[in-house]
């Protein structure tokens, strides 16, 4: 009788802790809500180092909501720094390994680098978790069928022959 109110207490606690484990996701706060919508503006707007600016700047604010580390990672790809990509995508791995969005992201990211085979690794674990209908696995499927696209080179990184010859 007298472990009652303990027991109560503890049952208590226990349910309060394991109901927040089951909340999944959390909303990112206010302020880090009103940095990430700013960088997705201006990611639609082509200006990928403005978001990420904007990106990094939520993570200040928030740096314990995961989803600003997939919206980093494609400021990243966009902005032409796959290596980049992939760290971030790897960091939301790190907190939810089930991350099929981040999963998928990474494979798009090793794709542009040429790292078919790596690629390929993460397409198979996409299928087998989260099947081949689901649009993150046909994402990364017609990224690897694709293939790595050859990179433009700007006239301004072709430097003439500064050789002079006489006549």
């Amino acid at each position: 009788m007298r472990y009652a109110p303990l027991a109560a207490a503890l049952s208590l606690a226990l349910a309060v802790t394991s109901s927040m484990g089951a909340a999944g996701e959390r909303e990112a706060s206010p302020r880090a809500a009103m940095l990430i919508a700013e960088g997705k503006a201006a990611l639609d707007a082509g200006q990928p180092q403005k978001a990420i600016d904007a990106f990094e700047a939520a993570l200040v604010v928030d740096p314990a909501y995961t989803g600003t580390y997939l919206h980093l990672a494609e400021a990243a790809r966009r902005d032409g720094m796959q290596g980049k990509a992939i760290a971030y995508y790897r960091e939301v791995l790190t907190r939810d390994p089930d991350n099929f969005a981040a999963i998928s992201g990474e494979g798009e990211a090793l794709v542009e680098k040429g790292a078919l085979e790596k690629a390929k690794t993460n397409l198979a674990k996409l299928e087998s978790e989260c099947g081949s209908g689901c649009a993150e696995t046909q994402e990364l499927a017609t990224a690897i069928a694709r293939g790595p696209q050859p990179r433009v080179l700007a006239a301004e990184n072709v430097l003439p022959d500064t050789q002079v010859t006489q006549n």
